[in-house]
């Protein structure tokens, strides 16, 4: 009796895990894919470095702008948020 109440249990838990596992699959699927794009890409052609200092450097820069904007948007997103 132990071991049927054991197994039923067991069960259970696997099928409420595979429902979870479902719904969150199924959640993550829905959202839109953005590519990726590396640091290579993001350098224009015409403006790379001529040795690696330079280009980590102008990688550190264009980072530090995307981070720049990425606060500003959000510090714009929570002031309109606030303001309704």
């Amino acid at each position: 009796m132990r071991m049927i109440f054991g197994l039923v249990s067991l069960l259970l838990v696997v099928a409420v895990i595979g429902i979870l596992a479902k719904n969150q699959l199924k959640s993550v699927s829905s959202l839109p894919v953005v590519p990726a794009t590396s640091a290579q890409s993001a350098i224009n052609p015409a403006t790379q470095p001529a040795n690696v200092a330079e280009q980590s450097q102008q990688i550190q820069q264009q980072m530090k702008d995307q981070i720049g904007q990425a606060m500003e948007a959000a510090a714009v997103a929570r002031a309109q948020a606030e303001s309704k």
